[in-house]
């Protein structure tokens, strides 16, 4: 019965090509043309039109959904001006199920195109809800919703196609039969590289921008995806850590930090003499606690060793800023200063060195190496 339906619209699409004529042809070309211009009109005055008076209400949503629109209704017109230009034809394509399909499915992937766009990082529609939370601005949350939200719509979209070409989900889904077994056991990395990510971004550790270190990686985090976060390490590589191993990890945050710890030792001449050094220390803890770039708290400035060449002195502080750069013109300015303050006294750092005391002959004179 199917084969005899179809064998009877291909001798109507026969009879209909024998009766074909330039003049149908034209109006056709001219249907098609016509909706290009209005593609055309549409997209450089009504829309810009529409949107400009769309964005002066009070609410953005109606705006962000025209923008995520704008791209699908430009194809919009084209496809309805390709299927009204088919159906002045003279040909019964147009009624064969098969072309319907085609422009239904077309449709739908036009709309299923448009709600992508809403929930890219553009338009994310979680923004506004986020900021109604105690969760900061650079949340990794509101990406990773939008994107599962967008692979949602992917996958909604591929099903309502399918649907118009009557195919059963269902059933394709049983038809996989023993390979579901293999995918799922295949799978289980990627299931627990999403769930990794939940945890990320549930629990907070770190958000984007910041300075984190674990045992696998180091440098600032730029982005977290289904299965990975990406980090940029200090030599301006990408690191792609897997969610999965990344949230089982020790991560030490350290764009948390309140202020910055500079701590060393100096190693001072044993020549060095006590009224010297009591001023010595003195003056840099003086100084320390003048500079605007240290924090006052816990500043440290103590004689603390005796070592094999030197006298130790230990030097403990923080800097206010946590920035690196600026960390480092504090510290340089503080070793600057030490060494200003050293100098002024004379007193001289330590090197490694030895002195070798040798026993004196009965005349007096020190015996030489190898007598």
């Amino acid at each position: 019965m199917g084969n005899l339906q179809v064998w009877s619209q291909w001798e109507r699409f026969i009879a209909a090509f024998e009766r074909f004529n330039w003049i149908d042809l034209g109006i056709a070309l001219l249907i098609f043309l016509v909706f290009l211009g209005f593609r055309k009109l549409f997209t450089l005055y009504i829309y810009k039109l529409v949107l400009a008076m769309v964005k002066k209400l009070p609410v953005d949503t109606v705006s962000k959904i025209l923008l995520a629109y704008e791209k699908p209704l430009r194809w919009f017109w084209v496809i309805i001006g390709t299927y009204l230009a088919l159906t002045y034809l003279p040909f019964p394509i147009t009624t064969f199920n098969f072309v319907q399909q085609i422009y239904k499915s077309f449709i739908i992937g036009l709309i299923g195109w448009g709600i992508f766009n809403y929930f890219s990082d553009q338009s994310n529609p979680f923004e506004r809800m986020i900021s109604r939370t105690k969760l900061d601005s650079d949340s990794m949350l509101i990406p990773f919703l939008g994107r599962v939200f967008r692979m949602l719509v992917v996958i909604f979209t591929v099903v309502s196609i399918l649907d118009t070409w009557d195919i059963q989900i269902g059933a394709f889904v049983a038809g996989l039969g023993v390979a579901g077994l293999a995918f799922s056991l295949a799978a289980q990395d990627t299931v627990a590289n999403f769930f990794g990510g939940v945890v990320i971004i549930t629990e907070k550790p770190f958000s984007k921008g910041d300075w984190i270190q674990t045992p696998s990686v180091e440098g600032t985090v730029e982005d977290i995806s289904f299965r990975s976060t990406q980090v940029r390490t200090f030599s301006d590589t990408i690191v792609t850590v897997p969610n999965s191993k990344l949230s089982n990890e020790a991560i030490t945050n350290w764009s948390k930090m309140s202020k910055r710890r500079i701590d060393y030792e100096l190693a001072i001449s044993y020549r060095t003499s006590n009224e010297k050094l009591k001023t010595a220390l003195k003056e840099i803890d003086e100084m320390l606690r003048a500079h605007p770039g240290v924090h006052p708290d816990a500043i440290m400035v103590r004689f603390t060793d005796f070592r094999d060449y030197s006298l130790g002195i230990f030097v403990y502080f923080f800097t206010k800023t946590t920035i690196w750069a600026e960390y480092l013109v504090v510290k340089e300015e503080t070793n600057l200063q030490i060494l200003s303050i050293l100098e002024k006294h004379g007193i001289e750092i330590a090197l490694p060195s030895q002195q070798i005391y040798l026993p004196e002959k009965e005349d007096g004179k020190k015996l030489m190496a190898g007598e």
